[in-house]
């Protein structure tokens, strides 16, 4: 898994504090806003967000580069729709191997005899698969029903920090989250972080804003 941050909204705490500015300030004291040191501006928006205000993050967006991640992990990351989403086609993108292109969960991959069914399952999809496109003459978009789950995808997605906030890190870096998405999940928060501290940095699992899990079984870390 491969995960680069390609771009964030410029100047994003300026813009967020603007917003939190623009609530509770008249027009004059509006305009004052860029006169206000940086401990000034990050102790406003940190408030506003503990507070409850959490739209103003919606002025604000991430851009993501995503690959070397299955389609389990793809299927379960556009269940979030407050996001874009761009996904590499399997109709116009001809898959010449199979070596290196799917993902093996590690529960496979540390048991010697399932990962060689695994791996040889693999083998014999794509050897089909090539086989309907060279010797059948199968449209590449018909043959790519045999694709397997596990086959590498690449996306570019892009979320406001409302959602990232809110939504997609409380799920997904939950012990309880699947595994690869827990993964992916963990690097954009690492990535949040060095970008905009004043808001991600007590950014995570549901559990972490709570104070408590709200999970029928706690993994531990917090109580029930």
């Amino acid at each position: 898994m491969n995960v680069e941050l390609i771009r964030y909204t410029a100047g994003a705490l300026d813009v967020l504090f603007s917003a939190a500015r623009r609530c509770y300030s008249t027009d004059e004291d509006w305009k004052k806003r860029f006169t206000a040191d940086y401990e000034s501006r990050a102790k406003l928006v940190s408030k506003v967000i503990a507070s409850g205000h959490t739209s103003i993050l919606e002025h604000i967006s991430y851009t993501f580069s995503v690959t070397g991640v299955s389609r389990v992990l793809s299927h379960q990351l556009v269940r979030h729709r407050h996001a874009s989403y761009s996904q590499q086609s399997q109709r116009y993108t001809a898959v010449d191997s199979i070596e290196g292109k799917y993902v093996m969960p590690p529960s496979i991959a540390h048991k010697s005899e399932a990962e060689e069914l695994f791996c040889k399952t693999m083998e014999q999809i794509y050897m089909a698969y090539n086989n309907l496109i060279e010797f059948h003459l199968i449209p590449r978009e018909d043959a790519r029903y045999l694709l397997p789950n596990a086959m590498h995808t690449s996306l570019v997605v892009t979320m406001n920090a409302r959602e990232l906030y809110e939504t997609f890190f409380p799920l997904r870096c939950c012990t309880r989250a699947q595994w690869e998405i827990r993964e992916l999940a963990e690097r954009i928060l690492v990535l949040c972080k060095s970008t905009l501290p004043e808001v991600f940095s007590n950014a995570g699992p549901r559990c972490a804003l709570l104070g408590r899990c709200p999970e029928e079984k706690s993994c531990g870390k917090y109580p029930s």
